[in-house]
């Protein structure tokens, strides 16, 4: 038995990340960036890429299914490349329905800026300097001594802990049956409401960035 979500005036929650793209005129390497679109329905939603701007832009893939509690990556490539465009900001709107049928369940806009350049410097490093443990001047306050922490200056080489075991909760999360799911397999209160299994999805794919940018 399926559950199938409640959807007022065709505006099903759409899941897309990330939620803008950014293009760097002088960084060729970001003059190609992907959309990752998740479905965490229990049945499989048909989609496409429309934009603002098409001419500025190709699309692998503008229509195509995504599989119930599946994902699909849609490859964005700016194809133009001027001083003219920098600063414009374009819109991509995905739009889905039910496979098979041609009633549109949702939407979701999508914002693109192109840049002149990526700034690649480092931030400049602030100083910080000791604070005194006396209070002048205001003798009721509690003179509390301060205790500062020193980092080891270790590099981090790959996501921490923390964020793998989140990323390995919300796929578990996903993976548990529905409410209204006859799964004699887990116990009842192991069946997860639709929406705890949206706020799962949202959080793996803020994960997902995280993880591919480390």
């Amino acid at each position: 038995m399926q559950h199938q979500p409640q959807v007022t005036d065709g505006k099903l929650p759409i899941f897309v990340f990330p939620t803008s793209l950014t293009f760097f005129s002088d960084d060729q390497s970001s003059h190609k960036q992907v959309l990752t679109l998740y479905n965490p329905y229990d049945f499989p939603l048909k989609f496409k890429v429309l934009s603002t701007t098409p001419r500025k832009y190709t699309v692998v893939d503008s229509e195509g299914t995504i599989r119930p509690r599946c994902c699909v990556d849609v490859v964005i490539r700016h194809v133009d490349i001027c001083i003219n465009n920098e600063g414009v900001k374009d819109k991509f709107r995905i739009q889905v329905s039910e496979y098979g049928q041609r009633k549109i369940l949702g939407k979701k806009d999508v914002m693109s800026v192109l840049f002149p350049k990526r700034e690649t410097s480092p931030p400049k490093e602030e100083n910080f300097h000791s604070l005194s443990t006396s209070i002048a001047g205001n003798p009721e306050l509690p003179q509390t001594p301060i205790t500062t922490r020193q980092t080891t200056g270790r590099s981090v080489t790959g996501p921490s802990y923390i964020i793998i075991f989140t990323a390995v909760m919300c796929i578990a999360a996903l993976a548990m049956p529905t409410h209204g799911e006859k799964d004699t397999k887990w116990p009842e209160y192991l069946h997860l409401s639709l929406s705890q299994k949206l706020i799962a999805a949202y959080i793996l794919g803020l994960v997902t960035m995280v993880i591919l940018k480390v």
